[in-house]
């Protein structure tokens, strides 16, 4: 761009010096990824479109054929995506991230880019309820053999990774029942029948646990919670190394479209700003209401990693560094009563989302589980009295004040 055709105030961008030392992951979530424009705008800049042009055909061809560095499509690459997934990246200290539409998109491609027909994946149990589909009903229609291991006994991983597997898929914490599953254990065991081992981080999210540092291959997220964690946009991530994110993934990724739009990356691109600030408070106030439900005389049980009655909770405390943002509780009492008490909430919404600033409550096995037939919820232990509880960040005085008056009016 000549001189004389340049816009007024824009300048070509510097490209400025890097920090000779390794900034801390918060430091990253403020700084990693950016790239200004020649404007020198200090927040990231929003690139809503679709496509790109090109100087002349040659150039339009060589972007094509990946021989100049030249966006094609949003489709495929924008550049508010990409400064959110440099960013993410960053923060979990993976070599590449590629943002998605959701975080099922990002589940389901991390597994269909990889397996095909004949192959074998393993995958916790206790897990979200479209997962569950995912593997069980629409995974074996293309031939693909599922198998599911309850608990974290390592005898029983170790039987059901005694022939070769071409990917374990975990949660943990698992949705709803925060189940623990040592993420360093099955990794060993995996690697050793020759999987590729995938994670589901979003009950956790990057703050509070980091799957790759303890053995595991990929990352994904649901961006939709802890991420943007005010309830705005849906989107998703999958983090890994070159080798599979650009051999595997990414031609899966690009031929099937499901995308994020700008706009929903530059939303999350902003929230990373303040997520570890979010999920600290998030866990604090968890941590105190997760102690007192476990005093209530009207609970039958609590599940919260971070309080000693959760069964895997000396597996939490090695791979966790809190017990996360979230609680599951059993009512003493039918469907009946434990709808009443949700009624009864003044502060806490009823909402079947979570990770969210705003504290929300669901029933699951009516909301976010109906999908699971009644025997699949037993086995998960998802009773009609069972709730989900998402802390925010409200003050945890209002929160446990609203929770006493629903449990014991």
């Amino acid at each position: 761009m000549s001189h004389a055709h340049r816009p007024w105030g824009y300048q070509p961008p510097n490209e400025g010096h890097a920090p000779d030392w390794e900034l801390h992951p918060q430091t990253q979530a403020i700084r990693a990824g950016t790239e200004r424009s020649g404007f020198g705008e200090t927040s990231e800049a929003l690139y809503l479109t679709s496509g790109f042009t090109y100087d002349n055909a040659e150039q339009a061809e060589h972007a094509f054929i990946d021989e100049v560095d030249h966006y094609v499509y949003s489709r495929f690459a924008n550049p508010t995506v990409a400064m959110f997934e440099k960013r993410l990246a960053a923060i979990e200290g993976a070599e590449f991230c590629v943002a998605t539409a959701s975080g099922m998109a990002a589940m389901f491609a991390s597994v269909a880019s990889i397996a095909s027909a004949g192959d074998r994946v393993v995958a916790s149990a206790s897990m979200f309820s479209s997962c569950h589909v995912v593997l069980t009903e629409i995974l074996p229609r293309w031939g693909i053999k599922v198998e599911l291991v309850k608990g974290n006994d390592e005898k029983v991983w170790e039987a059901a990774l005694a022939q070769p597997t071409k990917v374990v898929f975990i949660e943990t914490p698992s949705n709803p029942l925060l189940e623990i599953v040592d993420i360093k254990m099955v990794s060993d065991l995996a690697h050793k029948a020759g999987a590729l081992v995938i994670v589901d981080n979003v009950m956790a999210s990057p703050v509070l646990q980091k799957p790759l540092q303890l053995g595991a291959d990929v990352v994904m997220y649901s961006a939709t919670k802890h991420i943007d964690g005010q309830g705005r946009v849906l989107g998703g991530a999958v983090l890994g190394n070159f080798e599979y994110i650009h051999e595997h993934f990414l031609p899966f990724f690009r031929h099937t479209g499901p995308a994020i739009s700008p706009f929903n990356a530059w939303v999350l691109l902003k929230s990373l700003e303040t997520m570890e600030m979010r999920v600290e408070r998030m866990n604090s106030n968890a941590q105190e209401i997760a102690e007192y439900l476990d005093a209530h005389k009207n609970v039958s049980w609590v599940r919260y990693p971070g309080i000693g009655s959760h069964p895997q909770f000396k597996t939490a405390r090695s791979q966790m560094s809190g017990g996360g943002t979230t609680i599951s509780f059993e009512i003493k009492g039918d469907q009946k009563r434990t709808f009443e008490i949700m009624n009864k909430l003044h502060v806490i919404d009823i909402s079947n989302n979570l990770g969210d600033s705003k504290s929300l409550i669901t029933h699951p096995a009516s909301t976010t589980h109906r999908r699971l037939s009644p025997e699949v919820r037993a086995e998960m232990g998802i009773t009609q009295s069972v709730l989900r509880l998402s802390v925010g960040l409200e003050h945890p005085s209002d929160l446990l004040r609203d929770l006493d008056q629903a449990l014991t009016s």
